[in-house]
């Protein structure tokens, strides 16, 4: 069974309630229809359903439930519970605000109407980002969203390899390097069923290198085995180090990985960025993100460039991350 295959088998078991902000976008509604159709959630469009029904040829209308955001008779009792929480904003601002397709969406998420929001299509990253910082919020010692990828590389049987974070976080300092890496050890546990082998990367293995980027990395690992105790995890590794045992023997014979990584946390944006591509466009691999992480509730965002496919995954994807 391909991961896609699994990740659809996983969200169709108990299916969620997966709102799409963007019905605007013909891939939303599509996307929205195939993830009735197929049992892997149950959609809810915001939109006015008559604004779209001329773009519904392939959409079966009575499969989604449709919200119009102009008239939901509970956006003043929304609008409150979002003003309660910020001095400066008053229910007329908080109304005016959840006008807005992403806060409304947020908003439903956090009350719990909803259990996943899907965004992205025709909003951009710090638009979604914002959004729902300012709604749904952050874990519990969690500062900022992350994001990562999961990365198949071609074979048989395919290799899948997760990286973080390549889309979000630019310069974690330790403590936000260590939830990257706990966080996504978890989501990747959920979605893979494998357990964790996570390398925290560098330019630098066991103290080959000394440079103040390379402490951060020691002073992440040393707080990820604080945070999970239990978790194999090593660092800081060259790339080399975290996935050949050949070159783990040569260089870190006593690491716990044994060069046979299966999670690769980058030290910043720059590494992460150019590494996942790296793989992407030079190894062929296949790239399924990036997924978010790190708000209380699943609030994913997509490429602006996403088919109907990669919004289907990335619902289903939603759908699991809300059991835990």
């Amino acid at each position: 069974m391909s991961l896609k295959e699994e990740i659809f088998r996983k969200a169709a078991k108990n299916p969620k309630r997966i709102l799409f902000p963007e019905a605007e976008d013909e891939r939303i509604l599509r996307a929205a229809s195939e993830l009735a159709e197929k049992g892997i959630g149950e959609p809810v469009v915001l939109v006015d359903v008559e604004k779209v029904r001329n773009d519904l040829p392939k959409t079966k209308v009575e499969s989604i439930e449709w919200l119009d955001p102009a008239s939901y008779p509970h956006l003043q009792d929304l609008a409150e519970i979002y003003a309660s929480r910020r001095s400066n904003v008053n229910e007329k601002m908080a109304l005016r605000l959840l006008k807005r397709p992403l806060y409304l969406a947020g908003m439903l998420l956090d009350q719990g109407k909803v259990d996943a929001v899907v965004a992205g299509a025709t909003k951009t990253t710090g638009q979604v980002i914002t959004a729902a910082s300012l709604t749904v919020g952050m874990q519990d010692g969690v500062s900022q969203p992350s994001s990562f990828f999961l990365m198949i590389f071609p074979g048989t049987p395919e290799r899948i390899l997760v990286f973080a974070d390549c889309a979000l976080m630019v310069d974690p300092d330790p403590e936000e390097l260590a939830n990257i890496a706990k966080l996504t050890a978890q989501n990747a546990r959920t979605l893979l069923n494998l357990e964790p082998r996570v390398a925290m990367l560098s330019f630098s293995t066991h103290g080959s290198a000394k440079h103040g980027r390379v402490e951060k990395v020691k002073l992440a690992l040393e707080r990820l085995k604080e945070m999970e105790p239990e978790l194999i995890v090593d660092g800081e590794l060259q790339l080399d180090a975290a996935l050949s045992p050949e070159v783990a023997l040569r260089k870190c014979p006593d690491s716990p990985l044994k060069g046979d990584a299966n999670i690769l946390i980058f030290p910043d944006l720059d590494a992460g960025n150019i590494g996942y591509k790296l793989a992407q466009y030079l190894g062929g691999a296949q790239a399924i993100g990036p997924i978010t992480q790190g708000f209380q509730k699943p609030f994913n965002d997509l490429s602006r460039g996403s088919s109907v496919d990669d919004i289907l995954l990335l619902a289903a994807v939603s759908s699991i991350q809300s059991d835990f």
